[in-house]
């Protein structure tokens, strides 16, 4: 018999956290479900291999060990996973995605299966979230964005952002179950055969966005994407990449993040469209900037921002340049 759910971990220098993320699915009590885990190492630096390896022997055939020799990052990784399930003669009928540096605080794996069973045309299912750090609810469901979310969420200025609230990227951490255009992909199950027929996720993204265009590509298809208040996870955000809103040093952003915004627009917009959000952007990173030192509060965003976006997103888009490493 087919499992009912697949869990996938893909891990990145963060052995223990995805140790204890497949251990919270496999202490998640009885629920009626056939459940298999796939863990995934992204040929992590330092000893995570062997310590995967430790965690294997003691889980025995519960939990699939994949350890790599390249880093394919999010996408990719789960691609190794996804693609390999859906070509079984019986194939699990849903894949739960689930950070290494995240974990079960309900049977978030029961209560999205449930959800989906009983809503036909969901394709994806997103649980809420805990910051791990902090306790608090962490944003999780979210817009689509364009360039009036790209504009003043650069600005970041209390009155302009209430002004364009309808269009803000981030929707509120406490809500109710509903429909949203995306889900965090820290926790998200998804019927299996609705990524074969989007294609999965788009290899072109390393990290960042992918998730994003996933669930366009599946909106896109008549699919629905839902937040489920009810599942809960506790999520340490940044444990693998060091990005995360709550550094305070604002450490400039890794390169791979700004080729995938490229990506992103460019492949849901066209060239034009890329370009138009491109210069709002910026042109509401230099204005936040200006209000930030006006105010004189620190920039809220990461350090060197407007010239690293200039060099790696806005000057490719109009052939200028070619992207390169960020600073």
């Amino acid at each position: 018999m087919p499992a009912d759910v697949a869990v996938v971990i893909v891990n990145y220098r963060t052995a223990d956290m995805a140790i204890a993320a497949a251990d919270s699915v496999l202490t998640r009590g009885e629920d009626g479900l056939s459940v298999e885990i796939h863990v995934v190492d992204n040929a992590s630096p330092g000893d995570d291999a062997e310590v995967l390896r430790q965690a294997a022997a003691r889980w025995g055939e519960a939990v699939t060990l994949h350890l790599e020799t390249t880093n394919h990052g999010f996408g990719r990784g789960n691609n190794l996973v996804l693609r390999a399930l859906a070509a079984r003669e019986d194939p699990p009928a849903k894949a739960y995605l689930l950070n290494p540096d995240a974990r079960l605080e309900t049977n978030a794996v029961a209560q999205l299966s449930a959800f989906l069973d009983a809503h036909p045309r969901a394709a994806v299912a997103g649980s809420a979230i805990v910051d791990g750090d902090e306790g608090l609810p962490a944003v999780c469901a979210f817009r689509f964005p364009g360039v009036i979310s790209e504009f003043a969420g650069a600005v970041h200025f209390g009155p302009l952002t209430r002004l364009f609230d309808r269009w803000m990227v981030a929707l509120p951490p406490t809500m109710e179950t509903r429909q949203v255009d995306w889900v965090a992909g820290a926790s998200m199950m998804a019927r299996l055969d609705a990524l074969a027929e989007v294609g999965f996720f788009d290899p072109d993204y390393f990290l960042y966005y992918e998730e994003v265009d996933l669930m366009h590509r599946l909106r896109r298809k008549g699919w629905e994407v839902w937040h489920v208040s009810e599942a809960r996870v506790m999520h340490v955000a940044g444990a693998s990449t060091g990005v995360s809103t709550a550094n305070q040093e604002r450490p400039p952003l890794p390169a791979y993040w700004y080729d995938s915004w490229r990506l992103y627009f460019s492949k849901l917009h066209g060239a034009g469209g890329a370009r138009a959000v491109a210069l709002a952007r910026l042109a509401g990173t230099v204005i936040g900037d200006l209000l930030c030192r006006l105010r004189r509060k620190p920039s809220r965003n990461p350090r060197n921002f407007a010239s690293d976006f200039r060099h790696q997103v806005v000057l490719p888009l109009f052939g200028l340049g070619q992207p390169g490493r960020g600073t």
